[in-house]
């Protein structure tokens, strides 16, 4: 069993907003995560985004893969 890190989509029709989840890599976009790690919001300008460092970090060093969406937010989180 593989775990992802990946996004989850909420909001409403045309206004989406996202949270960063760790999940395994078979579950569906929206299915229960394993945990919550934060979230991304591309409707404000500059788009928002906030994680937590420590649980990405400790998800990381498990051997969590991150999507490539997820990769690029960290790209600029870091």
């Amino acid at each position: 069993m593989a775990v992802k890190l990946k996004l989850t989509r909420l909001g409403s029709k045309k206004h989406p907003f996202y949270r960063v989840v760790a999940a395994n890599d078979e579950t569906r976009r929206d299915g229960r995560p394993l945990e919550f790690l934060g979230y991304y919001n591309p409707m404000t300008d500059p788009a928002e985004v906030k994680l937590d460092a420590e649980k990405v970090k400790a998800w990381l060093d498990r051997g969590a893969e991150p999507t490539d969406t997820v990769r690029a937010l960290l790209k600029k989180m870091a």
